[in-house]
Formats: C-alpha cells, structure tokens, sequence
C-alpha cells in the first residue's frame, strides 16, 4: 500500500531533482529514501523519475503523479490542522443553551471577556427553560447549557461555577424596605409575585424561603423577572430576584429597595450541563472560566 512518507519523499525528490538533496529534507538517508521510492514506483506499475549518476528527471505519467501526490498531502495536512485545531478551546462553534433567569445578566458580562480572550471563539446562544434544554443536551441537538441548580439533569455531568443567594425587592418606604436582611416568615406578608409554573427560579425560591405554593401571588403570569419588577413598581406587589440581576434591575431604580434574604445559602448554583463523553470539554472549561471571571469583576 502506497504511503504518506512515500508521496512525501517523491515530492521532495520532484522538487529539488537530486536524491541527496530530498533526502536531507526529508531526514533520512538518501539510501533509504531511494529505496522507498523505488517501492512506490513499482506499487504504482510506472516509473516516476528518471535517474542515473548525474541528475534526475521526472516523467511525464511521474509528473501526473507527483501533481496528485500533491493534492493528497495537501488534504492530509489539512485534516490535521483541522484536528490540532479542535484541541484548542473554542476553535471550533459551540451551542450554548441558556435559561432567562441567567441569559439577559450573563450574557452582557460574558461577552466582552470572551472576545477579548478568544477572539476567534464562535457561540450559538439558544434560550429556553430548563426542562427543553436538558432534553436538547442529552439528544445531542445543544453541546452543553446553563442552568441554575439543583434540577434535574440525570445522565449528564454538572460542571459548576457559580452560587447566588436572592434579594428580595420592594418599594422604598414599604415595610421592612430599610432592613438589611429579611426572612421567609416576613415574607408571607408581602405580596410575593413569582415566575410563573415552568421556570425553575420559581421552585428554587419556594424551596430557600420553605414556601408553599399559596404563598405566591396566581394573578399574573410572568415570565421574566424585568416584568415581576415592573409589577413591584406598579404597587402590585413584591418578588425576589437573583444577585446576579440586581445591577440590571435595581441600581438604575432609585425608587427600589433590595433586601438580602436571610434564610441558609447558596439559594442557587450556576453549572455548565454537558453529556459524559462529550469530546470537547476543553471548550466549555474555557468557556466556563470566563464565565466566572466576568461574575466575580462585577
């Protein structure tokens, strides 16, 4: 069978037209490299140079050959580069799913960072609540996504990097507005207003403050957390939001108060889900590095 070296060794033999010579790019011997070539001549069934004492020639069918040899190495290279590339971080797309309670404060921390580090790096951000992104990774449809935990995400490995407590967020002037930390037993009486059934930011609420579902508001259906504060604004109640948020939904409103809830922490944790023989880990540690700098400097 015809092999790389030998097209290898031809090429350079064609290119200098002196054995000596090719063999000292090649880095073997010009015995070895003769021979080697000889063997390709008679695998192919034609002769490719012409030699003799003084000089080498290549034929007509060899030159025909030496432009397809060419061709081959030229692929195989490629492949390689292809290969070597893929090792590097996020060398190559990676689709990333998102839940809202983390996209819209994430995201604009994460980006800056990441083009300034892998500026080659290339993110398909699909943004979806936690039970359809689960499901995504697990078919193959994303590589990895970010939920907040704990969710359920049997079969798939939990790279974490973050943990959050919530605020709870109120009207300056109301009750307990003032105080620097506030209990789930305070909380019953506040009107509280939460995302509606599906998103999981709901549930890891109900569980940090031990609430019952009856302890919610059911008139609204929410579906962001920009809506639950618009919702505080118009008197129509209270909520608890994320720290993360907090920047983006209480500093430019003068008019809020947000109050840490003092009941046992972590109230979240942020991961990476990805499958368990994933093949390019590498890319969603890089990816999850950055994504904790960017937290931590803000």
């Amino acid at each position: 069978m015809i092999s790389f070296k030998q097209l290898t060794y031809a090429l350079a033999a064609g290119e200098t037209l002196h054995f000596k010579k090719a063999a000292e790019k090649c880095n073997i011997s010009q015995s070895a490299l003769s021979t080697s070539l000889t063997q390709l001549e008679e695998q192919l069934g034609v002769q490719v140079f012409e030699r003799d004492n003084k000089k080498v020639l290549v034929t007509p069918i060899g030159q025909e050959v030496l432009n397809r040899a060419r061709d081959i190495v030229m692929q195989v290279n490629s492949l390689q580069h292809l290969a070597e590339g893929l090792k590097d971080p996020l060398s190559f797309p990676l689709s990333v799913g998102v839940i809202p309670t983390i996209a819209p404060y994430l995201l604009p921390r994460m980006f800056p960072l990441l083009n300034e580090k892998y500026p080659d790096a290339e993110l398909c951000i699909v943004e979806e609540q936690s039970h359809v992104l689960v499901d995504q990774v697990r078919k193959g449809e994303l590589d990895t996504a970010i939920l907040a935990l704990p969710f359920p995400h049997d079969g798939l490995l939990a790279l974490e990097f973050w943990q959050e407590d919530f605020y709870w967020v109120t009207l300056k002037g109301d009750r307990h507005s003032q105080q620097k930390e506030i209990t789930s037993d305070e909380l019953t009486q506040s009107n509280l207003m939460l995302l509606k059934d599906g998103h999981c930011l709901k549930d890891h609420i109900l569980d940090a403050c031990k609430l019952g579902e009856e302890a919610t508001e059911h008139g609204f259906g929410a579906t962001s957390l920009n809506t639950l504060i618009q919702m505080v604004l118009g008197r129509l109640g209270t909520t608890l939001i994320p720290e993360m948020a907090m920047e983006q939904l209480i500093s430019q409103n003068k008019a809020l108060s947000a109050v840490h809830l003092n009941e046992p922490g972590p109230h979240r944790k942020i991961a990476f889900l990805i499958r368990p023989n994933f093949t390019r880990l590498s890319s969603v540690e890089a990816l999850k590095d950055v994504c904790q700098v960017a937290l931590k400097a803000s």
